[in-house]
């Protein structure tokens, strides 16, 4: 896998992988609620980032709420939703420059539908030059 490079002081650093952790709050209730659906969002900003799946799992709970992870070659996708709340926690951590996460970003932002979001990058596998 591909490795980025970032510069902290005079040194050149790599870096194994980027992770953003998001925040969507005001989520429709009904959309959120919904592992199925959940699942197809999460597997088609996969697909659309440029990630190669390798497995996937979702699960409802009851009374409501859905946990679920898309595994990619690249790293994963995983998800968490509170419908009573209209809050979704979201992660997309991708070791590779191939992989397009704002588009995974964006289209997750269509799906779901937030009234507000906030997102942490984290550089994951900071190296010495």
């Amino acid at each position: 896998m591909k490795t980025n490079a970032i510069s902290a002081g005079r040194k050149l650093k790599r870096v194994l992988g980027v992770h953003i952790l998001m925040e969507f709050h005001g989520c429709p209730s009904d959309i959120i609620k919904d592992s199925n659906s959940v699942k197809k969002f999460f597997l088609k900003a996969a697909k659309i980032s440029g990630a190669h799946i390798v497995n996937s799992i979702f699960h409802n709970f009851n009374p409501h709420g859905v946990s679920g992870v898309v595994v990619i070659s690249e790293s994963h996708f995983s998800v968490h939703t509170w419908p009573e709340y209209r809050y979704v926690a979201l992660d997309l951590f991708s070791c590779s420059e191939d992989i397009d996460l704002e588009k995974a970003v964006e289209y997750l932002k269509t799906c779901l539908r937030p009234k507000s979001v906030s997102a942490i990058e984290l550089k994951r596998g900071i190296l010495p030059a």
